[in-house]
């Protein structure tokens, strides 16, 4: 009987795959699907590699210049492209690394074995540094070898983690850890106990390994947080060619542990930006179309802006099958709301901005406000937000006895009446119009469902970017489909709210998630530099946890680092414009053909357009990322976007052009926020322009 061969792409090879010109790229794609076709055709070619520690590993040729680097298992059929790059460059990575299979966990790893790249601590410390970490307690004295190693620790790294005392200390060797053994060292200095981690993993530790047994590892969850097996050319194809191949491939265990699997009711994952939130909703509604939907239903996948749902059903076409994908509906929740109240002859239009589209009708309601009050238009303004649509209130009684915790001014009953006038007119004035706010109109929705019409045959609801989702909204997925097994499917981070009248708590919404919450930690997206400086915006800002309760930062980190952003204040708006050019013109011509992406993100359009100009004006090719239209493919082209179009995408360079005076005035909470989603969309590199 003949062995099976099984080939699998490793997490380097693809990283390293993207970097490289197209021409190379498509050399690349070409000999990989001859190689997937029989790894053991003798026109493979393999070359020894004399100085290689690992014995296994193999070099072909890919042109006369190109190389790839291959694992071959001694025992069995399991062959493991590794990294690709320039003969040179090739031979020395493959020079200093091992792949091996951990004894404790029996997941596959990739250990660097070249040190020099970082130094012990001690080998840099003064003689004052050096005799204080001496006496220092080590950072895992608490561990024994067997737990660092079942965090992915290689064992020859044991002694050099126990001189570890501080998280800077880790920072120091991350180059040489491998990235499982980095986050679970990192998780647990910030708190996290073996067993959270490993349960998170999907880790067992008390099972006999077989550490030559390469085809059962590439099984275990945590090797395939970092391999991909590839099943036939069709497959392969699709990911060499698709730019978000590492994200579609790898889950981390603890991302595929939520997005697969039935549950017993509503659940809520939190993440900060860059944890993959986005990519773990989008597999969780792929494996619910798959796993957990009868014929005839579908699960609907929804979120607050048309452009996210657009990005979203662009990236579900890459890693879901046309029968799979018949069975999601990807619509933002407006969209939704209108076609759902046109198909009930709802006879009211959507009032989607109040000082546009109906200032007049809260003007009129606006000259019942009783002066006697002393409230100004201000008061009215918020209390109609987060208390009147928030609660979803609409009788005077209702609004007698309505929670107002937080609001700062005491109503007295009379008082309560009294303000209760101009929101009665308000809405008066808007029904003359047949206008309807938005939250009344999901309120309506609800209604509606409630009272027996069909919303749609939904087996469940996942939702991208929860923080910008009101109370209404809320109650109306809760009403779309309902209560039971995996019926709502939350992820979000307070942190990205950029919608201040959006908070909104889900236990007092009709939905239960006790249980069933949890938390994503690590960015792979954004250096810890970029990070450091987008969350020192927020210090002092509230972050809830979308029920209630409060959402804390001390265990997020990115897993990346690179340059400290560059933080400029500029004397004026005019001199924006000039400075953004030089930061993109910093990039070398030939990095943003190989697949460089810059973006300027500003606070609206009239700032980005100004800057789009100036750009334009001096040669440079760029393209304005609009809520309508498909992101351009042309890296060579500088985007421009404002803040809130960027959400949800990623680039490898951004420039924020920021309003100071907005950064520290009254409303400094809600724009820190959106400054911080703009800075976080950068992968290396990015600055902050300050007017």
């Amino acid at each position: 009987m003949a062995i099976r061969t099984s080939v699998a792409l490793s997490q380097d090879f693809l990283a390293n795959l993207a970097k490289l010109p197209p021409a190379v790229h498509s050399k690349v794609l070409k000999w990989a699907i001859r190689f997937q076709a029989d790894p053991t055709s003798p026109g493979i070619n393999y070359e020894r590699i004399k100085s290689a520690r690992d014995t296994n590993l193999r070099s072909v040729r890919i042109d006369q210049d190109w190389r790839g680097i291959v694992f071959r298992s001694p025992e069995d059929n399991v062959f493991v492209l590794m990294y690709v790059d320039h003969h040179d460059e090739a031979y020395r990575w493959a020079e200093g690394r091992r792949l091996d299979i951990n004894p404790v966990t029996g997941a596959m790893q990739i250990i660097c074995l070249d040190e020099q790249s970082a130094p012990p601590a001690s080998e840099s410390a003064t003689g004052a540094e050096k005799s204080s970490k001496t006496t220092a307690p080590g950072l895992y004295d608490f561990l024994s070898n067997k737990e660092l190693m079942s965090l992915g620790v290689p064992e020859e790294f044991i002694p050099r983690v126990r001189g570890l005392s501080s998280e800077a200390d880790l920072d120091k060797i991350q180059g040489i850890l491998p990235v499982e053994a980095y986050e679970g060292l990192f998780l647990i200095a910030a708190g996290e106990t073996i067993t959270q981690i490993l349960q998170s993993r999907e880790t067992r530790v008390d099972q006999e390994i077989d550490t030559g047994d390469f085809a059962a590892a590439l099984t275990k969850a945590e090797s395939q947080s970092r391999f991909v097996v590839v099943g036939n050319d069709e497959e392969l194809a699709s990911i060499l060619n698709s730019p978000l191949a590492q994200w579609r491939v790898f889950l981390h265990p603890t991302q595929k542990k939520l997005a697969i699997g039935n549950r017993s009711g509503s659940m809520r994952i939190l993440g900060g930006a860059g944890t993959g939130k986005t990519v773990l909703a989008m597999h969780r509604a792929k494996w619910l179309a798959e796993n957990a939907t009868p014929d005839g239903q579908k699960v609907l996948f929804t979120t607050f802006t048309k452009n996210l749902a657009f990005d979203i059903l662009e990236n579900l076409r890459t890693i879901c099958s046309a029968d799979t994908l018949k069975k999601i509906e990807v619509v933002n929740l407006d969209a939704w709301v209108y076609g759902f109240l046109r198909g009930q002859r709802y006879e009211h239009r959507i009032v989607y901005n109040r000082r546009e589209e109906a200032l007049e009708a809260w003007r009129r309601a606006m000259t019942l406000a009783d002066s006697a009050l002393g409230l100004d238009e201000s008061f009215y303004e918020q209390e109609w937000e987060d208390v009147i649509l928030s609660q979803g209130i609409v009788t005077r009684d209702e609004y007698r006895v309505a929670k107002r915790t937080g609001r700062g001014v005491v109503l007295t009953r009379a008082k309560r009446d009294s303000v209760w006038a101009v929101f009665e007119e308000y809405r008066a004035q808007l029904a003359s119009r047949k206008l309807k706010e938005v939250d009344d109109a999901y309120r309506d929705a609800a209604a509606l469902i409630s009272k027996g019409a069909t919303a749609g045959s939904y087996s469940a609801i996942v939702v991208d970017e929860t923080q910008d989702l009101s109370s209404q909204a809320l109650r109306l997925l809760r009403a779309i489909v309902a209560v039971g097994p995996n019926d709502l499917f939350f992820v979000g981070d307070g942190h990205q709210r950029i919608y201040k009248k959006n908070k909104a708590a889900m236990s007092r919404c009709g939905i239960d998630i006790r249980g069933r919450s949890r938390k994503l930690y690590l960015n792979y997206r954004t250096t810890e530099e970029i990070r450091n400086t987008a969350v020192a915006l927020l210090e002092n800002c509230a972050v809830d946890d979308l029920d209630g309760g409060n959402d804390e930062i001390r265990k997020y980190k990115s897993l990346s680092h690179g340059p400290r952003p560059e933080v400029e204040v500029l004397s004026s708006l005019e001199a924006v414009p000039a400075r953004a050019l030089e930061l993109v013109q910093a990039v070398k011509d030939e990095e943003r053909q190989d697949g460089y992406t810059v973006c300027v993100i500003a606070q609206n359009k009239a700032v980005r357009d100004l800057t789009r100009r100036f750009v334009s004006n001096a040669g440079l090719g760029t393209h304005t990322i609009e809520a309508t239209e498909k992101d351009t493919q042309e890296s060579a082209k500088i985007r421009f976007s404002t803040m809130h179009r960027a959400k949800g995408l990623e680039f490898d360079q951004v420039v924020v052009i920021a309003q100071k005076s907005l950064l520290e005035g009254p409303e400094a909470d809600q724009y820190r926020k959106l400054v911080y989603v703009a800075l976080t969309r950068a992968k290396r590199v990015a600055a902050l322009l300050e007017y």
